[in-house]
Order: structure tokens, then sequence, then C-alpha cells
């Protein structure tokens, strides 16, 4: 085990902070097993940010460039939180530097680019990992231990949808979300999340068909000063178009059962609404990240007069949340901040090599093989829909 480990986050921005506040969460979270952990920098481009973020969270410095956090010999683990256009560079030079990487997903801009930083991360002597935070949802995790455990039995049918409104509004101002090829927009973002939750549920997607992407809202305003987020700022009376979609949907195939997935940034009135249905020979669970703290399940065990959906209430009993919570009692709440704490523990685990670990978090392989399943998405919406398997 090393003697301590040094932190760094590159990106101050809304995932940033998860990716910040979840290091420092992640000591507390189990027993104290963990080395001693040294706060050493945040760093961003924006370097005023990036001071105010360090000093709030008791990061030691703040740092202008992922160039200057590879050169620091008091780094050892970092997280890269940034556009995804630049992932590939940043992550590629911290691994030749020796540092631990935990990349936010997806894990690049293009497939090309994603395959070629998990060549890197094979030969790299240090750990790569890609971030795919919903697998540490207890509610998720807890039904996926359901199905496993055959309580709820194979999978037959998945339905999911990931809506947000971030881009609902046409007066969001211009940013790189709204830059990029076909399927960088919504799929990229929220619909890699909601592809890994249904490969971590009802097992490897095997085809994609029924593509859709639709960009309803042709041009936005470039802002008139810096943009962190999703806020809504001064606009300037410039526009550029936007090249990536707002809306996508598809069906997949995995072996025995079939899914459909919906995604958008355009959805009025769901910020942030995760949602699946997951259908099995014995029953059936369903769960809404809206309500973090409860998952429904219906085990089809009596008449249909009385077999419907009940609400589990979670707890001490379930995934993650034993010896995870500072008040460790059924109906406390978590949400989904939480998941960023046990995503940052279980990759601190990994790099101390701690006997009792977390599960570990996603490879890089694991990260181009959903930006395959996003590909195939757009490659089935460019072709009328086709079938396009994996």
């Amino acid at each position: 085990m090393k003697n301590s480990i040094g932190i760094a986050v590159i990106g101050a921005g809304m995932a940033g902070l998860s990716h910040i506040a979840g290091y420092r969460t992640a000591p507390t979270l189990y027993a104290p097993d963990l080395p001693p952990l040294r706060y050493v920098a945040v760093a961003d481009v924006n370097r005023g940010l990036a001071a105010r973020v360090a000093a709030r969270y008791g990061y030691e410095k703040s740092l202008g460039s992922w160039q200057e956090v590879a050169a620091d010999p008091d780094i050892d683990v970092v997280s890269v939180v940034i556009a995804n256009r630049f992932h590939r560079e940043a992550v590629e030079g911290l691994l030749a530097a020796g540092k631990h990487v935990l990349c936010e997903k997806p894990l690049a801009d293009t497939l090309e680019e994603a395959e070629a930083m998990a060549a890197a991360a094979r030969g790299a002597e240090s750990i790569a990992r890609v971030g795919f935070t919903f697998r540490r949802t207890p509610g998720i995790a807890a039904i996926r231990d359901l199905v496993e455990d055959g309580t709820l039995g194979k999978v037959l049918h998945f339905s999911g949808r990931y809506w947000t409104d971030y881009g609902h509004s046409p007066q969001a101002p211009m940013s790189w979300r709204y830059k990029g090829g076909p399927g960088s927009g919504a799929l990229a973002d929220v619909g890699s999340h909601l592809s890994y939750v249904a490969e971590f549920l009802a097992g490897d997607i095997l085809s994609v068909s029924g593509g859709q992407l639709s960009t309803v809202i042709a041009e936005r305003r470039l802002p008139a000063g810096t943009v962190t987020g999703h806020d809504l700022v001064e606009l300037r009376d410039e526009s550029e178009p936007v090249e990536n979609d707002d809306y996508a949907a598809f069906n997949v195939q995995f072996s025995g059962a079939a899914g459909s997935l919906e995604v958008s940034r355009v959805a009025a009135g769901h910020p942030n609404t995760l949602t699946f249905e997951v259908f099995c020979e014995k029953g059936a669970a369903r769960f809404n990240q809206l309500v973090p703290t409860q998952i429904e399940i219906m085990i089809a065990d009596g008449p249909h007069a009385t077999n419907g959906y009940r609400t589990v209430n979670l707890g001490a009993d379930h995934a993650y949340l034993a010896g995870g919570l500072p008040m460790d009692a059924p109906g406390v709440g978590f949400g989904q901040n939480d998941a960023f704490g046990y995503q940052a523990r279980a990759f601190l685990d990994e790099v101390a090599d701690l006997d009792d670990a977390l599960p570990p978090n996603a490879t890089f392989d694991d990260g181009v093989r959903n930006m395959r399943i996003l590909q195939a998405v757009v490659d089935s919406a460019a072709d009328n829909e086709k079938k396009v398997s994996l």
C-alpha cells in the first residue's frame, strides 16, 4: 500500500465538482483502510474558477492545465473532467507521466480516439478507468442483484429513458456541448449513461436498430462571457449552428431480451430524469433517479388480482449503503451526488491495492464498447434505421 495518495481533478465545472467532492467524501464512507489522502490540486483553463473551487473544497492549490498536473510529482491520482474532445491528449499525457487516471464518460469524442486511449491504457504501468457513475447508484445495483440472484430471473425486456432539459431554452448559450458530429450531443452526453445501465442489468447489447437523431433548435447565440455547466448567461448577437443531436432514440437486442432507449436534452420539466423498467421471467423492477432512495419491484408470486408493484425503501441491506452512510439506518436519504463518492472510493481502493475493495470502475475497454454502441446508433440513423450488429 502507498504511504499516501496525492489527488488532482482537471475540470472545475459541474461534473468536475462532483469528482472533487467525491474524493473528499471517499475516505469517510467505510472503514478507514485507505492511506492518507493529499488533496493537491484543482486544474482548469479558467484559473480563477480553479482557485475558487480549490479553496471551497480544501485542495492545496490551483493549476491551469493538464500539463501542469502531469509534471507535479505530488500528484498520483487524477480525474479528467473536461470537454470530450480534449480527453485523449490529457489522458495519454497523464498516463505517460505515471498518473492513475479516472476519465469521465464518454471516453472520447470519437470511437477512433477512444480506441487509441484504450491501447495507451493497456500499455501503461498505472491504472486507467472510466466513470460509469450510475453503476454505483444503490437502487440500480440493488435491481441488478435481484436479477443475478434469481429473484427476478432472466431479463426479457428493458425500457429506459434519460430526459434532461438543459438545452430546452433557445436562450441556452452555445458551448462545446452543441458542437461535434452526429451522436455527440444528447446521445453521447446522457445516452452513454443509459446504454451502460441497460447492459449492467440485461447483459451485452448485440445489435442496435431504429436509430433516430434529431436537432430541434438549429442555432444558438454565443455567450458574452464564460459559461459554467448549463448556466443561462448574457448572450451576444452572433449565433452559430448546432452541430449535433438534441434527441435520440433506438432499439437494442440483448441475448434473449429486447429493449428500447430514448434520450433528450430538450425535455421541458425534466432537469435530470433517468428512469427505466426491466421486465423479467419472475417479475419486474423500476427505478427513477428523481426518487433515488426507492425502487419498485413486482414479484409474480400470486394471483393477478393482488399482484403489482411494491415500493422498497433502500437501506442497510442494499448495495453500497451498509457502512457507507454517516447515519446507517433505513430510510436515510442519498442521491446522485453520493454515487461520485462511491466511484472515487472504488478508484482509490484499487490504487491502494486494498484486499477488501469495492468493485472496480469500468476499464477503458468498457468505455470503447460503450462508444461502439453509440456509433451503432449513429450508423443506424444514417441508413434508414437499419440494424447494426456489434
